[in-house]
């Protein structure tokens, strides 16, 4: 058995710096493992009191008359590492350290954590400044969260973990209260040791549980969250995480476009989007979307039945489910035909969506038919059925009625719960049927249960065949021609260009390229160029000498550089601007693809993508991007427009995110803006490029 299923499933517990005082933090954790039915051994350990709550009380470890499996550490911080490090030597597993006073306070404090590591030595640390975990499974708990007051706790198979002790104890008492059923939660908290991934990876392997459920304030091994949550999507479970901290107020300020675009939170959504995992948006729905994905029921498309007998209600779900694109179709001439016959008179809508039938008396039969002929219907995917106010009188019977439909199909069947009545939502959730209170929770959850059903594994990485030097390349920001030729060597496509320095050359360049032209300063100090009047479009050879003077002019008075360089440049027409570029960022290396030029952050049409841990993107992951965003019509022939060269477009991409894989650390800052993609057969061109390169190592 690992030290992490030890640390889940402890066959013997000790509790360091126990108290007598069951109303103390250092008295809980005796007393919830009594009061919620763990049957190991329990081993309080107090020097100053003889037993706890009828039990032996030792005076240290050494004492110990067993080695125990895990260990909670109610020490302070000073004095934490010291039994961690006997824990450690008479071989104990796990170790729960709940002192905070670590990494969290500052230098003094991650000292003290680097201690308490290396005290540990291979004995495993959960925490500190943790809370603890909850076994809800094997009825074990071992944690000091006030939460665990409550006298029962539903169980099903919903894990929870959580980097913050707080949260863990405010789903365990909401779930409870909603009749949601959870398998495991545990406190990862400052994760000296056991993270995050740890818990994925555990509960992927976990026969008890089927969705995992995650707070989150930051991944802080990547690639180890990466393979786990990949681990769990590939075995069926899904992982639903809330992510805090959304602000881009901490998005670092860079010389090109893309960090801005990217911005820390954008890397979290293209992280969970590439591993499967679902990104609640809202706290709550940190167990709307888990309790509906519990089911195990599978959404196979956007169309919902919705079944009420209160015509408000009806309009609400219907209302929110159509501004999140689910369709409300109404029935076919097969399935209202069913529906006509199960009630007489005139007063049911039987023939539009939401169904509106009369359960006055609430007829069990009645709503039985017609939840079953809804599920049998070919028009729907999913259904919601509304329990309006007559289940308030009886709503066992509401339940029971719902409950014996679920096993004639597979389609997911959830509930609103109208009037202000928890005790009948949380009713129907234990029997099978998630229960929301607000029509946008069911809304929430199906979007959750139709992400999971239309993820897919991603695909391999694209490996390149070639090794390119830039060995040539000075360190730092490159200027605009030097960037050009890094990318020429990737096979990036760039626009004709020539390098002049004075007005006689720029009126022979603009020749040579013949039509009109763009003359731009070439200078590795300043990148914004337009922002300075450093770019001046649609020049003749006649008109370009003059306006070289000009440009020189205006930099100077507006960046106090004097450009002695400058670069007249094919003027590219007919194509549509792009922003290509890549983003390093605690959790890895992305490629940013938006709408380009000069308005890039302000539309922030962008999506990202990021590298695999091995190559760059191959042809489908650049494929999602481009169609993934929003002026993905541009480049497909909107309203009569010329389709665009998309396949070349989708080849730079590729190439891109090799010369970024293969640069490594060396590779600063890229972007491309603007792409130009031309029409279909024509290709893509680079008008602009940043390149900063790092020191090589």
């Amino acid at each position: 058995m690992s030290a992490i299923s030890r640390l889940l499933q402890p066959r013997s517990v000790a509790v360091i710096g126990a108290s007598a005082d069951a109303s103390k933090t250092a008295g809980r954790p005796v007393a919830y493992l009594r009061k919620h039915g763990f049957t190991g051994d329990i081993y309080p350990v107090n020097p100053r009191v003889d037993n706890i709550d009828g039990l032996r009380c030792y005076p240290d470890i050494a004492s110990l008359p067993a080695v125990p499996d895990v260990a909670i550490v109610l020490l302070g911080a000073e004095r934490a590492h010291i039994a961690v490090r006997a824990l450690a030597e008479r071989g104990t597993a796990a170790a729960i350290v709940l002192a905070s006073g670590y990494t969290e306070t500052g230098e003094a404090g991650a000292r003290r954590q680097a201690q308490l590591l290396e005290a540990a030595g291979s004995m495993r640390i959960l925490g500190p400044n943790t809370i603890g975990l909850v076994n809800l499974t094997d009825n074990i708990v071992l944690s000091a969260s006030g939460a665990l007051e409550m006298a029962h706790f539903p169980v099903g198979s919903i894990g929870v973990v959580s980097q913050s002790g707080g949260i863990l104890g405010a789903l365990l008492s909401r779930a409870a209260a909603r009749g949601i059923g959870l398998s495991k939660l545990i406190s990862t908290s400052n994760e000296v040791d056991l993270e995050l991934a740890d818990f994925v990876d555990y509960l992927a392997d976990d026969p008890a549980t089927q969705v995992i459920a995650l707070y989150v304030e930051s991944v802080r091994n990547p690639d180890k969250f990466r393979a786990a949550a990949l681990k769990a999507a590939r075995v069926g479970k899904p992982v639903v995480a809330f992510k805090i901290g959304r602000s881009e107020a901490g998005a670092q300020a860079a010389v090109s476009h893309t960090g801005a675009l990217a911005g820390a939170d954008r890397m979290y959504d293209a992280l969970f989007k590439q591993v499967g995992v679902i990104r609640a948006q809202a706290f709550s729905d940190l167990l709307d979307i888990p309790v509906a994905l519990s089911t195990g029921r599978v959404l196979r498309g956007n169309r919902v039945a919705i079944l009420t007998s209160t015509g408000g209600a009806g309009t609400l779900v219907s209302d929110s489910l159509g501004v999140s694109g689910f369709e409300t179709p109404p029935p076919d001439a097969e399935t209202a035909a069913r529906l006509r016959a199960l009630q007489t008179g005139d007063h049911a809508a039987l023939d539009r969506n939401p169904i509106d039938v009369t359960l006055a008396g609430l007829q069990p039969d009645l709503l039985r038919g017609a939840i079953r002929a809804l599920l049998d219907s070919p028009s729907y995917d999913a259904l919601i059925i509304i329990v309006g106010s007559s289940s308030l009188a009886m709503p066992e019977l509401m339940a029971g009625a719902i409950q014996d439909c679920l096993p004639g199909s597979d389609k997911p069947v959830i509930a609103f719960v109208s009037p202000h009545a928890p005790e009948v939502a949380a009713l129907l959730t234990q029997r099978g049927v998630p229960a929301f209170a607000a029509a946008e929770s069911c809304t929430v959850a199906l979007s959750g249960m139709l992400q999971t059903a239309r993820w897919k594994a991603p695909p391999a990485a694209s490996m390149a065949s070639a090794t390119v030097s830039i060995d040539d390349l000075p360190a730092g920001a490159l200027d605009e021609a030097q960037a050009k030729q890094l990318f020429a060597r990737f096979g990036l496509p760039c626009a004709r260009e020539i390098m002049v320095t004075t007005p006689a050359e720029a009126e022979a360049a603009a020749a040579a390229l013949s039509g009109s032209v763009v003359l731009k300063i070439l200078s590795n100090e300043i990148i914004h160029k337009s922002d300075v009047g450093g770019v001046a479009v649609n020049l003749k050879a006649e008109n370009i000498g003059a306006r070289v003077t000009t440009m020189s002019a205006e930099v100077h008075a507006k960046a106090n550089i004097e450009p002695k360089r400058f670069l007249v440049q094919e003027m590219v027409l007919g194509g549509t601007e792009l922003i290509l570029g890549m983003h390093r960022d605690p959790l890895g290396t992305a490629i940013l693809l938006g709408m380009g030029g000069i308005t890039a952050e302000l539309f922030k049409d962008t999506t990202l993508r990021l590298l695999p841990a091995q190559g760059g993107l191959n042809r489908e992951d650049a494929m999602e991007m481009v169609r993934e965003l929003k002026t993905w019509p541009l480049l497909d022939g909107f309203r009569g427009r010329p389709k665009a060269d998309v396949e070349a477009l989708v080849s730079t991409i590729v190439a891109f995110s090799h010369m970024t894989a293969q640069l490594g650390e060396r590779l600063a800052e890229a972007e491309i803006n603007p792409l130009f993609v031309l029409p279909a057969g024509q290709g893509v061109c680079a008008a602009d490029g940043v390149v900063v390169l790092s020191e090589q190592g």
